[in-house]
């Protein structure tokens, strides 16, 4: 093929994954304990009705307490935030409280036990109606049931490369986070 190489599957990927949306989705335990982890991998699923998929990885501690409570929050942070995701993706909800530690405030959900996220630009709240197992991961597909934004206006925090047009926010640990520019 003229013009094209076989590659790694790290190569070939490392062409698509960056810039991505960063998510938080926040669960329960059975005594209403919330945990938040920090999560790339996101998607629609469906706009009739309307569902979102995010998938969790089968060692985390967030994977049990959604497979367990059947529900989740999935919260959208601003360019604000980048401490607090940097402290969800990098800390086990086994051994902290993440909403105190990260200096974030719960707010009560209308439909789901797990809470919203006051700091972040949006929340959805949503019902597991579904779940693939895809290798050391669960695909979680969940129905919104309430949506919520924040009146206060913040461009999306991003995971990002070192590509151009990216404002560099923080990071840490190996990550990256930034917006897009003005």
């Amino acid at each position: 093929m003229k013009g094209l190489r076989e590659a790694s599957v790290d190569e070939a990927g490392a062409c698509w994954e960056s810039p991505e949306r960063v998510v938080l989705a926040v669960s329960v335990d059975e005594e209403g304990g919330a945990d938040i982890i920090a999560l790339g991998w996101k998607m629609y699923a469906s706009s009739q009705p309307r569902m979102v998929a995010i998938s969790v990885g089968k060692t985390r501690h967030s994977h049990r307490l959604i497979s367990q409570g059947g529900e989740f929050v999935l919260a959208i942070p601003g360019e604000d935030m980048a401490e607090a995701v940097l402290y969800c993706g990098t800390h086990s909800g086994r051994d902290v409280d993440k909403f105190r530690e990260a200096k974030l405030t719960p707010c009560r959900a209308r439909f789901v036990k797990p809470p919203l996220i006051e700091e972040c630009i949006a929340n959805m709240e949503c019902r597991v109606v579904g779940k693939l197992d895809t290798g050391d991961h669960t695909i979680f597909v969940g129905e919104i049931v309430a949506s919520w934004v924040s009146e206060e206006r913040k461009r999306n925090l991003l995971c990002i490369g070192y590509e151009s047009g990216y404002e560099y926010v923080g990071g840490g640990e190996g990550y990256r986070f930034g917006v897009i520019k003005r």
